[in-house]
């Protein structure tokens, strides 16, 4: 996990990057999961050719399922949250996804998996959510309400949480019939196809002939750590973890992205954000410490 969150808190600054390149925040995810979707296939096809005897496939009626997964966890999430980041700015992408996805991911959980918090871990949800206000608002969040594009960005980025929420939790329904390497493999090869039609509507798949050295290497990136290994440690942890425990170690992704921000983009470190990252910490430790 905490992989995870440095793989996942530095893509903010990636895609950044990679908009002020004149990319489209479509294009953008279309290339990426592209590229992770091309990943996934070869491993697939490695993984049946090592072990004959594994199924390589899902079965026909849970083909709706992961469509649906596809749909909610990359296609539609990523340009919701891409565009939101062009629109607004990616501070407010992270406080959403962050902040947001982890208490509706606990919520849900209570309802449906039966998974209930004690009240020290309610206390981390309230003292690593505190945190992760800091760390935002000390940091690189400028809320300009009266901007009506900032409005549009952020009302955008409201249907994360709830598309990543219900992403986790119905992947691990499934990930308790399939193994979690086989449903993100499909989950990302689906979600990159429905994202091809979205591309060529603004007619931005041409440009991935065209793209620099930079915006490659920073696609490679974002398909590799973020979605190749960063989807299957994901699963991996859910399947062995309460969600809530999981989702919990999301709070600190803000953090990473203010420091990757400082080292790659100038940004500074105020006391403000140390302290908040100190209170992230400490809900993390609330919520997992048995």
């Amino acid at each position: 996990m905490l992989c995870l969150i440095i793989f996942w808190g530095s893509s903010f600054v990636v895609v950044k990057t990679l908009l002020s390149q004149g990319l489209t925040p479509i294009a953008i995810a279309t290339f990426r999961f592209l590229v992770a979707g091309a990943l996934f296939l070869v491993a697939l096809l490695v993984q049946k050719v090592r072990r004959p005897l594994r199924s390589a496939v899902f079965e026909r009626r849970d083909t709706l399922t992961f469509i649906g997964l596809s749909l909610l966890g990359v296609t539609f999430f990523f340009i919701a949250q891409y565009v939101g980041i062009e629109l607004a700015d990616a501070s407010v992408a992270a406080i959403l996804v962050c902040l947001l996805s982890p208490i509706l991911i606990a919520l849900f959980s209570i309802r449906i998996f039966s998974e209930a918090l004690t009240r020290r871990q309610f206390l981390g949800l309230a003292v690593a959510g505190i945190g992760t206000l800091v760390v935002i608002t000390g940091g690189t969040m400028n809320l300009r309400s009266s901007d009506p594009t900032f409005l549009v960005g952020s009302l955008i980025l409201l249907l994360t949480p709830i598309l990543w929420a219900s992403y986790t939790l119905g992947g691990k329904k499934l990930t308790d019939k399939y193994s979690p390497f086989l449903v993100v493999a499909y989950v990302n090869i689906i979600g990159g196809l429905f994202l091809i039609p979205f591309s060529l509507a603004e007619n931005s798949l041409q440009r991935i002939m065209s793209l620099s050295l930079q915006a490659w290497a920073a696609i490679l990136y974002l398909a590799v750590t973020c979605s190749f290994v960063g989807y299957f440690i994901w699963f991996y942890v859910m399947n062995r973890v309460r969600a809530a425990v999981t989702s919990s170690f999301l709070f600190a992704e803000p953090l990473v992205t203010v420091l990757f921000a400082t080292a790659f983009i100038g940004e500074t470190i105020t006391p403000l954000i140390l302290a908040g990252g100190l209170l992230i910490f400490t809900g993390v430790l609330l919520i997992t410490r048995k």
